[in-house]
């Protein structure tokens, strides 16, 4: 499959869902709307949305918009030492699709499952050599019991394995609790931010079929044998100066997937 086949795919998967597609903003930021941006280049395809996962409108013809895809140029400079590997470029493009206090958790879960193995409309992945992360819970946030039973209901009604459990009884698994360093995102000191969950690709076709225990996955992940595909953002707070000051008005749903 070609990479304009995969951004045509993507952008009328979501706009059969009431997504309005929008043209990527700049790869160099602006500070416009009361928001200052922390990076000179767009790191992300939430950055030049930050107003809006704020809480003000999206407006398209005057109408007030909830649901958007796009295909956001970016550049990470953090990234350059890495750049090179087998999962890191400089200048890349991010699959994107939004919700803006509309729809959560379940249903931006169950179209990431839906985009990434259907074969008629998404990628027509083997959703068994698929793994997930969820975030762990800390002092700022609970643990996203919420997103693993929607990722364990997922698993089971499409069979992809005998799911028994979670890591936490030591059983194997494809769902795995993660601490903040690696899922829960923000875009800097000051802005929304909340938890998220990563969806993980067996690359190698190593461990098809199989559970794994959580430090499997983890040794698994830094050889790369199994590789982060897409990131489902849930904006749940607001952070200001590197702390969390309160919780959003209207939750959002940030995605990002990198197309290359």
């Amino acid at each position: 499959m070609q990479s304009s086949e995969i951004r045509k795919r993507f952008l009328e998967f979501f706009e059969k869902r009431g997504h309005a597609i929008i043209p990527s903003a700049s790869l160099i930021t602006s500070d416009e709307k009361g928001v200052t941006n922390p990076t000179l280049f767009n790191t992300a395809g939430m950055q030049p949305l930050i107003p809006y996962l704020l809480g003000q409108p999206y407006l398209i013809d005057g109408q007030e918009t909830k649901r958007l895809v796009d295909v956001q140029k970016c550049l990470r400079t953090v990234d350059i030492d890495d750049v090179g590997n087998k999962t890191h470029a400089t200048f890349f493009e991010m699959l994107g699709n939004w919700s803006l206090g509309d729809y959560f958790k379940e249903d931006a879960i169950k179209w990431s499952y839906e985009f990434l193995t259907s074969k008629e409309e998404g990628l027509g992945l083997d959703p068994a050599r698929l793994y997930v992360t969820v975030f762990e819970g800390d002092e700022n946030a609970p643990r996203d019991d919420e997103v693993a039973n929607i990722w364990r209901e997922i698993f089971k009604k499409n069979s992809v394995c005998d799911f028994e459990g979670n890591t936490l009884n030591g059983k194997a698994s494809r769902i795995f609790f993660m601490p903040a360093s690696a899922n829960w995102w923000e875009v800097g000191e000051s802005g929304p931010c909340g938890p998220d969950t990563e969806m993980f690709y067996d690359v190698s076709n190593t461990y098809r079929g199989r559970g794994l225990t959580k430090e499997q996955f983890i040794e698994a992940d830094a050889k790369k044998e199994v590789v982060e595909m897409w990131n489902d953002v849930f904006m749940q707070y607001e952070k200001r100066d590197g702390k969390i000051i309160d919780k959003l008005p209207k939750p959002s749903v940030d995605t990002g997937a990198g197309l290359e």
